[in-house]
């Protein structure tokens, strides 16, 4: 897993600290999005709050990894696909948050459909966020 994180960060010209590949780890760890209180608590008291949030920004930036707005106005992170880049988000999928568990998880089979806007409007990103019961919480019901 350090290879890959190492090749994530020289991939988009990032150069490799202790906190990038740490909290990068964290997100390959995940299968679920992260809050950047979580990520925080997971690392413990080696970074501080400002350099999670630093580093939390330059990989948005980057398009390494991708926000998702909550039902609550807070805000959470994934990973992005490979074809994300600097600037340029490509990922428009439906994102789902389980009621009971509170798990984000991104969708990537499931597409946010087109929106027609009138004429002059220009869309730069797309979100869609569908809430209800995952799988696991279905089970056990």
């Amino acid at each position: 897993m350090e290879a890959q994180i190492d090749e994530i960060l020289k991939k988009n010209q990032l150069s490799v600290t202790g906190s990038r590949k740490r909290i990068l780890e964290l997100f390959l760890m995940s299968n679920g999005a992260l809050a950047h209180g979580d990520i925080e608590k997971k690392t413990g008291e080696k970074f501080d709050r400002v350099t999670v949030y630093r580093t939390l920004q330059t990989f948005l930036e980057k398009g390494i990894i991708h926000s998702i707005p909550t039902p609550d106005n807070s805000v959470l992170y994934a990973l992005c696909k490979d074809d994300c880049s600097e600037g340029h988000h490509h990922d428009n999928h439906v994102h789902f948050i389980c009621n009971k568990c509170a798990k984000t998880i991104c969708l990537a089979d499931v597409t946010v459909p087109e929106v027609k806007l009138p004429t002059g409007f220009l869309p730069q990103e797309y979100q869609m966020v569908v809430t209800g019961l995952c799988v696991e919480c279905r089970q056990k019901t």
